[in-house]
C-alpha cells in the first residue's frame, strides 16, 4: 500500500467484479463530493477514433472489428478477447498503459486543500497488480451467481456467456480478500447507500 501521508489527495481505488454494483456505489461516493474517475470510459477513450490504441487494436485484430463509421465494434472485440486469454491480454497490452497514465495525470491535477482523497474505479485493479499503486482499496462485492443472474439481465447475454466473462477476472471473493474495505451488494439499494455513506464518513475522517 502506499504511504498516504504526504501532501497530496490520497488516492483510493474502487474495484470489484463484472455486475457486483460499482458504477452505483462510484456514483453515491460522487453525490457525497468524492472527486472519482472511471476507467471504463478511460479505456474507450484510448481506442476512440483517430487514437494510436485504435490503430494498434486494428493492427492486432484486423479491420473486422470497426463498424462502418471506423469505431471499434466493442461488442464483436468483447465476443473475441473473453473466448481468447492471449487475445484478451494483447489488447489489455495496448489499453491499460494508456488508462494508468490518464489516472495519475487527474490524481496529480487534484488540490489537496479542496479534497482530502479521491476515487478511481479500476475493475481489473488486482488482475493487473494495480493495487499498489494506491492508499486504500474499496471492494464492491456480491455473491457469484448474484453477479450471474445480474450479468444475464442487464446485458442479455447467455449463462455460458456470462459465466464466460466471469471467468475472466480474478474471483470476487479473492478480491474481497485483499480489500481494505469491502461494500455488499447483494441487499437493496438503501442497504448499499448506507454502507457508502458510513465508509465516507471514516475515511474522510482525521488521520485515516
Amino acid at each position: 500500500m502506499v504511504d498516504g501521508t504526504d501532501s497530496r489527495v490520497r488516492r483510493v481505488a474502487l474495484t470489484g467484479g463484472i455486475a457486483t454494483g460499482k458504477s452505483w456505489v462510484r456514483a453515491r461516493f460522487e453525490d457525497l463530493g468524492v472527486p472519482a474517475i472511471d476507467s471504463d470510459v478511460l479505456a474507450r477513450e484510448a481506442v476512440a477514433v483517430g487514437t494510436p490504441g485504435l490503430a494498434a487494436v486494428v493492427t492486432r485484430f484486423g479491420k473486422e472489428i470497426l463498424i462502418p463509421s471506423g469505431a471499434l465494434d466493442r461488442q464483436k472485440l468483447a465476443g473475441i478477447v473473453f473466448a481468447d486469454p492471449d487475445a484478451r491480454r494483447d489488447l489489455e497490452a495496448i489499453v491499460h498503459p494508456e488508462v494508468r497514465r490518464a489516472t495519475e495525470e487527474w490524481f496529480s491535477a487534484l488540490d489537496p486543500q479542496l479534497h482530502q482523497w479521491a476515487l478511481a474505479d479500476i475493475p481489473l485493479l488486482y488482475e493487473t497488480g494495480r493495487n499498489r499503486d494506491f492508499d486504500a482499496v474499496i471492494v464492491v462485492a456480491c455473491d457469484p451467481e448474484t453477479q450471474v443472474r445480474r450479468i444475464i439481465e442487464r446485458d442479455g447475454l447467455s449463462e455460458h456467456d456470462a459465466r464466460q466473462r466471469l471467468a475472466a477476472q480474478l474471483p470476487i471473493a479473492d478480491k474481497v480478500a485483499q480489500a481494505d474495505y469491502v461494500i455488499h451488494t447483494e441487499g437493496t439499494l438503501d442497504d448499499t447507500d448506507e454502507q457508502v455513506r458510513k465508509l465516507w464518513q471514516f475515511l474522510s475522517g482525521p488521520a485515516v
